[in-house]
């Protein structure tokens, strides 16, 4: 009989869901190049927007008022200063000494009090102040809101106007933060996976028998892929000098490779990776995409020869009206049959509109009827232009992966070449995330394969 439930407290909970939740911030860190921190947008017609923007409104209001008052009175803005302070003294480093001693010297709110009871206050150059001070602060990316800011002569919409600014440096900020941790973060956050999935693993004895199997599928086909290779006269067994006996880390590339072929529907991810199953997939539906458009490009620039291949623009114009019609090309309601059929008619009519404004014979009805039909027959699944780009696309990625620690990229296979910038920023967010899988569990992988490739 299963034990009885242990009663847990709600620390026990709160400490648990907060490891899970760090654990997953920092993982997303680590494997998405792109993670930037985004300021937090209330929705449009939402109870907590309202509110936001009536008291904002409720605030600027009364500090408009104070201003207007005779002689004003400066309650608010003194303290809206005082804010502007902390802010600026916040972005310094520890050696910004001289800037530092500025910003407090300036903005030195005893004094500015005593001169706003004085009647003395000059706010317009407090204000000028501290615009050359985020100008100086800010990242190049800003220097276009803080010009803004000086055509700006309404203090309240330019007090405004300098805090959006101000969350938006603090954002800079932060993103700058992130991407100088990311070293330190990956290593740290390699060894704290490593060891929850120990618990686990210590829990749990056959949680590796996906693993287990994921790995011989991908020794298998590699030991077939080079029987396939060798000469005729040579054996698998290496009896008489053939095939070297398999690696290791080719055996944990072409793992990964597979991933980017799996059927999610109806089979489980090995248990490794199942942190990052949805990345895989996305990765898997974005290069399923690509191939459709490489090949249309492909079929389409062979049709057309020579004439249009090099003109400037026409590529990128036919790409991009191409992958608008193939969005949502992976959800159920989608029909790939017409939207390849109005593919087909549009790429046609860019064809002989670019011909015909640079002078050449536009396609003839019969061209026009051999160039869809090409189109449309991608949808075959042994189509074989697809068949080749797509292990054209698999060669770059294993070539990726083996030489990821290297600097340059490796050579993109011909045919590629209108869809290399796309194949590019996959391949290098596929690789991170193939390596860090590997950094957190490469003893588990040698564990196995030990066993693995013993037998082999």
């Amino acid at each position: 009989a299963a034990s009885p439930p242990r009663p847990v407290s709600i620390e026990e909970l709160m400490e648990t869901a907060k490891g899970v939740t760090n654990m997953a911030l920092a993982h997303e860190i680590v494997v998405n190049g792109d993670f930037q921190i985004k300021p937090a947008e209330l929705p449009e017609h939402s109870l907590e927007k309202k509110v936001r923007d009536i008291v904002h409104k409720a605030f600027w209001d009364c500090l408009e008022a104070q201003l207007k008052e005779d002689p004003p009175t400066y309650d608010h803005a003194i303290k809206l200063l005082g804010e502007i302070k902390e802010n600026l003294l916040s972005f310094l480093l520890p050696g910004h000494t001289r800037l530092r001693s500025q910003i407090t010297e300036v903005l030195d709110l005893d004094l500015i009090k005593q001169e706003a009871e004085n009647g003395a206050l000059d706010i317009s150059k407090l204000v000028e102040f501290v615009i050359g001070m985020m100008g100086t602060l800010c990242a190049p990316a800003r220097d276009e809101e803080i010009k803004k800011l000086r055509d700006i002569h309404e203090i309240v919409p330019l007090f405004r106007a300098i805090f959006s600014v101000l969350d938006l440096m603090k954002m800079d900020m932060a993103n700058f933060a992130v991407s100088s941790i990311r070293p330190k973060l990956m290593q740290q956050s390699a060894e704290y996976e490593r060891k929850k999935f120990q618990e686990f693993l210590e829990k749990q004895p056959n949680s590796l028998d996906l693993v287990t199997r994921w790995l011989q599928e991908a020794a298998d086909d590699l030991a077939k892929l080079r029987c396939k290779m060798l000469p005729p006269h040579c054996s698998s067994d290496g009896a008489t000098g053939g095939a070297s006996p398999l690696c290791s880390t080719a055996v944990q590339n072409q793992a990964y490779l597979k991933l980017l072929k799996w059927d999610h529907a109806n089979r489980p991810f090995p248990e490794v990776v199942l942190m990052d199953q949805t990345r895989f997939q996305e990765i898997q539906l974005e290069l399923e995409q690509l191939l459709l458009i490489g090949t249309i490009l492909l079929v389409t620039f062979s049709a057309a020869g020579s004439a249009l291949v090099d003109m400037p623009g026409f590529a990128e114009k036919i790409k991009t009206m191409v992958k608008v019609l193939l969005t949502g090309m992976h959800l159920p309601s989608f029909n790939l049959k017409e939207s390849l059929a109005t593919i087909g008619e549009k790429v046609c009519a860019e064809v002989n509109s670019c011909l015909s404004q640079h002078g050449f014979t536009p396609f003839s009805a019969e061209r026009e009827a051999v160039l869809k039909g090409q189109i449309q027959a991608v949808a075959n699944p042994d189509n074989s232009i697809c068949k080749l780009l797509d292990s054209r696309i698999q060669k770059l990625l294993e070539n990726y992966l083996a030489s990821s620690h290297q600097k340059s990229l490796p050579a993109v296979p011909g045919g590629l070449g209108p869809i290399q910038r796309e194949l590019e920023e996959i391949a290098v967010k596929y690789v991170r995330l193939v390596n860090y899988n590997k950094m957190v569990f490469s003893p588990y992988y040698d564990a196995v394969l030990g066993k693995i490739l013993t037998k082999e």
